[in-house]
């Protein structure tokens, strides 16, 4: 074998190669931008995750502070906070967590995501589940919600449904009752995942729910 037989073998066989690898970096790539995109997103909704879990929370502790607004079975005349704004407080602690500077939320459910309701509900003592019917639920509109007092901005979610009455709550030492906060939202892909699955499935890009909660009993007040 003359020694041009042995170069041009070895060009050959270096083409191969070039090639061979091409086809494994062309397979290669996109699995591993589907795995970094997944990870970004998954991140993010980890963060709304926890977002929510802090307005539940400070929902909740409002609600539980402020009772029915007075006493045991309160609600009398002259008590502060009049009963009719204690929801309107509930809101609005959990609306300026979602609000705040810095958070990355879109609340406007419009776009595809955002937050679908916020519930103030009496929950299961034992388990602190929702029952359903025992509930106000407040949806996003923006502007169009109460004003507090002391404010001039209405709030940003508007009650849509009316099941407990702040004045039946009860605060009482012995068996206070234990109110909820619950908000449910739909997390919009906001990688180029989204665009992906239209391009693929020809459908628009689905959302990830994540729904978290609350639960405090009433501070006690009365005998």
């Amino acid at each position: 074998m003359t020694a041009l037989h042995v170069l041009r073998g070895a060009r050959r066989t270096t083409r191969r190669q070039r090639g061979q690898g091409l086809v494994e970096f062309t397979l290669i790539v996109p699995m591993f931008l589907l795995l970094l995109l997944s990870m970004l997103d998954f991140g993010y909704a980890f963060y709304t995750k926890l977002t929510l879990e802090y307005a539940t929370r400070e929902g909740a502790r409002v609600g539980a502070a402020l009772a029915n607004g007075g006493g045991d079975m309160g609600c009398g005349t002259g008590q502060s906070p009049n009963a009719a704004d204690v929801d309107k407080y509930v809101i609005a602690a959990v609306q300026r967590v979602l609000q705040s500077a810095g958070i990355r939320i879109d609340v406007n459910p419009g776009g595809g995501g955002g937050v679908q309701s916020v519930r103030i509900y009496k929950a299961d003592g034992t388990t602190g589940a929702d029952p359903g019917g025992v509930a106000n639920q407040w949806t996003y509109s923006a502007g169009g919600g109460p004003i507090i007092p002391g404010t001039t901005t209405p709030l940003d979610f508007a009650e849509t449904s009316h099941g407990w009455d702040v004045c039946s709550r009860v605060n009482s030492y012995q068996n206070p009752d234990s109110l909820g906060v619950s908000i449910t939202y739909d997390y919009a892909y906001i990688t180029p995942l989204a665009g992906i699955y239209q391009f693929m499935f020809k459908g628009p890009p689905p959302t990830l729910k994540l729904d978290d909660r609350t639960v405090m009993q009433l501070n006690p007040t009365g005998g």
